[in-house]
């Protein structure tokens, strides 16, 4: 009995210290300079919460030998995957990542789900019949957001085409999937053994997975930022449903804080982009424009080499940067601050203007220039350096495209709306870009391109901007 109360003691104060370091990562995360130091809080919170649950699963457990080995099995798989994935990651390829564990979250829900159902068979009691809720609200939430997360993760890697999946009546489809789901769980709450309970937990299984495939299969490619910030949320209550059905209270509280945190970064992030925040969680509901985007060229473009830029830089006051998904595929961030010192060395005031969903998820941009040793205090966000671009001498726009195309405040463009960054309005724009053949992820062409201000400068990002940086450090040693 007193083992059993102290390790309930420990359980709790663990449970306790981890939730409150959870609380302090996030407030941690929300700004750049203090991110560091709240991923640290996460993790110690984290291990903490593990080793308390293992501690107190193997003091419970009937077979301890069996259950230490299972355990330890576990974590040695777990613990190598992660580390591998964690050394071989590209910066390009955490969108689809993170997307991928956003997946696992989701499937371990519906297995737990099953798990619950199967190990605790139905009694004539409410108490069993809540229990039955939960199971399913687990399996329904954990089924949605593994599906999703996965069409998320094929849209993000390119296996699957950006263009939204318009179905004919694919809002009457979701809704009747929606109603269904509700009746199905109802129908599981009142059943009492596992062999009347089987057949409504695997039709609202099936019906789920398919329902969070489509919600993911029609939304377009130029929401896909969003997106992964959603299924980060769907991630955090397929979690807390776990929780529920474990009848886990970290478990709860942490799903419950990742859930609201996603769904209100979404909400922000829908706010950024004019986009209806009920219409991307939900697939595109109420969308019935149909836009298409094209992709084909409107005018004629003039090129410049790096010396060109590099003799535009050299006469310049006021610089501002403008990255995009296209410096990290370029792997060009550390060139890119190479050159931000380069210029700053020299007088030159440089800045860098970060759109909200620049790249492919939330901070894409923020990390990659943090990675590279940018200073917080230049790295600034688009509303704050948009009214400064129309002072600014040369605009730099490294691999970026949605976020700073003009077609955003022609209607019926299918990113009409969205706010950009005004880079047009800058003296001089050089736009770092591998080719004219490709569009932006939204699979709109750029009239900024064919601007009579505007210069392309084709290529590998990387190498232009080390071509620039060298020619300006040539002419800053020469005077």
């Amino acid at each position: 009995m007193e083992i059993t109360s102290a390790v309930f003691r420990f359980e709790n104060l663990a449970y306790l210290v981890a939730a409150m370091m959870f609380i302090l990562a996030l407030g941690g995360l929300s700004k750049q300079a203090s991110a560091k130091s709240g991923n640290v809080l996460g993790m110690f919170g984290m291990g903490l919460a593990l080793i308390a649950t293992v501690w107190v699963t193997l003091s419970q457990g009937s077979s301890q030998a069996l259950s230490a080995t299972l355990i330890a099995i576990a974590l040695v798989i777990g613990a190598a995957i992660g580390i591998w994935r964690a050394k071989s990651v590209e910066m390009t390829g955490m969108p689809e990542l993170i997307a991928l564990l956003h997946s696992f979250v989701g499937l371990a829900a519906v297995v737990v789900g099953y798990n619950s159902f199967i190990e605790l068979p139905g009694t004539n009691s409410p108490e069993n019949a809540f229990h039955m809720g939960e199971v399913g609200l687990a399996v329904f939430i954990g089924a949605v957001t593994f599906t999703g997360s996965i069409v998320a993760f094929l849209k993000l890697s390119g296996k699957l085409s950006g263009r939204p999946l318009t179905l004919p009546g694919r809002n009457l489809l979701n809704l009747a999937a929606a109603v269904a789901s509700v009746a199905l769980i109802v129908w599981l709450a009142h059943t009492r053994s596992i062999a009347t309970g089987l057949v409504p937990l695997v039709v609202l299984t099936v019906i789920a997975l398919l329902l969070g495939a489509h919600l993911v299969l029609a939304i377009g490619g130029g929401d896909m930022p969003v997106v992964v910030s959603m299924l980060n949320s769907y991630s955090g209550w397929a979690a807390a449903m776990a929780g529920f059905t474990l009848g886990n209270d970290l478990l709860i509280v942490t799903g419950a804080l990742v859930g609201a945190s996603g769904a209100y970064l979404s909400y922000i992030m829908c706010q950024a982009m004019n986009r209806s925040f009920i219409s991307v969680i939900l697939g595109g509901f109420g969308n019935h424009d149909g836009a298409v985007a094209s992709a084909e060229a409107t005018g004629t473009h003039v090129e410049a080499t790096a010396q060109d830029v590099a003799a535009l830089l050299e006469r310049a006051k006021s610089v501002v940067i403008v990255p995009g998904y296209g410096m990290a595929v370029a792997q060009a961030q550390n060139s890119v601050a190479e050159l931000t010192q380069t210029l700053r060395a020299g007088g030159v005031q440089v800045r860098f203007g970060i759109h909200p969903v620049a790249g492919r998820l939330p901070g894409h941009m923020n990390v990659l220039l943090a990675e590279a040793k940018v200073p917080y205090d230049i790295v600034l966000e688009m509303d704050e350096i948009n009214d400064d671009l129309a002072e600014t001498d040369v605009v730099l726009v490294i691999g970026a495209n949605d976020t700073v195309n003009p077609a955003a405040k022609e209607p019926g463009s299918p990113i009409a709306g969205m706010p950009v960054l005004h880079v047009w309005e800058a003296a001089n724009v050089i736009v770092f870009k591998r080719s004219m053949g490709n569009a932006g992820y939204a699979g709109v062409q750029n009239p900024l391109f064919f601007e009579d201000n505007t210069q392309m400068l084709l290529g590998d990002a990387k190498q232009s901007v080390q071509e620039i940086t060298a020619r300006v450090e040539l002419v800053a040693k020469a005077s």
